[in-house]
């Protein structure tokens, strides 16, 4: 029988957009047709986004996209003033991000092996990729840990990421210079996860609820709608900028709506791109188009647009044309994780 170290050899590597101009490349796909022309014009439209003065740029990501290489693509969205929120599955913030911050890694891997081997080695798979799953258990217990230092209440996930970023600053080291969460906490982006119990800070919680049953910490996802809306009331206009679907898509969708019941006419979502493989057809939130949030009243059609395909494609491209046209070297940062930290900010 093989031994893990046979398995967990090669590193995945984070693709470094500022490696690759690909201006030339997405502005030669203007002429072009199908998938193509769609990937150039949303590569537009987040540029808009990002020259826009009155914007607040929210990325949404879902999806097993840190793991696949694209984290350092968002560390450096958030470490060159190009996002000012980030909504996103659990998975991709802590058994992720946060994991790999703690000195672990993904290795390449194949779909084409025995799973029952890779169980009795401990490694977990996603498709072609590789994890060390006694390494995700350490992974829980330092969430159970942060959870276990903090006063007992309810937090927001924005609350408790904030707070895994200072444990980052206080026990990390050079493994943490891509971090994004790190990179969120020193830049004062707000980081929301509406489903936080579903990923490892869920089996932290559990540990940590179970072993101070009387007096503990809980995630309050109300708080996160609530403070997410806040940002929608607080902006003059807002842009999407969507990775996948799920739970991240429909929670920075619906605080239009929240905001129009605070505050009637909430103007919807002026901008909004995503990244997508999966099929209209069914009706499920991950694949429903653009133009059908706008019939929600959630967002505008002027400057809308699907691109269908797999995110390791389509986001290095789209990232990577706004970041080498250099637009967001004149934004001003709108730190709006300031606005929750209690310190005077105003949103421009």
């Amino acid at each position: 029988m093989a031994q893990k170290k046979d398995y967990l050899k090669e590193v995945i590597k984070h693709i470094d957009i500022k490696q690759h101009n690909v201006v030339p490349l997405v502005e030669a796909m203007e002429s072009m047709a199908f998938s193509a022309r769609d990937l150039n014009r949303a590569a537009k439209i987040y540029e808009k986004m990002l020259t826009d003065k009155d914007c607040t740029v929210i990325l949404t990501l879902a999806g097993s996209l840190f793991s696949a290489g694209l984290k350092k693509v968002v560390h450096d969205l958030i470490a060159n003033n190009m996002v000012d929120v980030i909504v996103s599955t659990g998975a991709i913030m802590v058994d992720q991000d946060f994991f790999e911050a703690l000195g672990f890694k993904h290795y390449i891997g194949s779909p084409y092996v025995d799973d029952n081997e890779l169980r009795e080695l401990h490694i977990d798979r996603i498709y072609d990729t590789f994890i060390d799953e006694d390494e995700l258990r350490i992974c829980d217990d330092t969430t159970a840990k942060i959870f276990d230092s903090l006063e007992p209440r309810p937090y927001s996930s924005r609350e408790l990421l904030w707070h895994f970023g200072k444990y980052l600053e206080e026990n990390g080291g050079p493994k943490v210079d891509d971090s994004v969460i790190y990179a969120a906490y020193k830049n004062n982006v707000p980081i929301f996860v509406p489903a936080f119990s579903d990923c490892s800070a869920g089996f932290g919680i559990v540990m940590h609820q179970h072993n101070n049953p009387e007096n503990h910490v809980s995630f309050d996802s109300g708080k996160d709608f609530y403070e997410l809306t806040q940002i929608k009331l607080k902006s003059k206009e807002t842009g999407i900028f969507m990775i996948g679907g799920g739970v991240p898509k429909n929670f920075t969708q619906d605080i239009v709506v929240a905001a129009d019941i605070l505050q009637e006419d909430a103007p919807m979502h002026k901008y909004a791109i995503q990244i997508t493989v999966a099929d209209v057809r069914d009706g499920a939130l991950s694949s429903s188009t653009l133009k059908e949030a706008s019939s929600w009243g959630k967002v505008e059609t002027t400057y809308e647009q699907m691109v269908y395909s797999e995110a390791t494609l389509a986001m290095p491209l789209i990232a990577g044309y706004a970041y080498h046209k250099g637009v967001w070297k004149n934004r001003e940062k709108k730190e709006l994780q300031k606005l929750f930290l209690k310190e005077n900010v105003s949103i421009k």
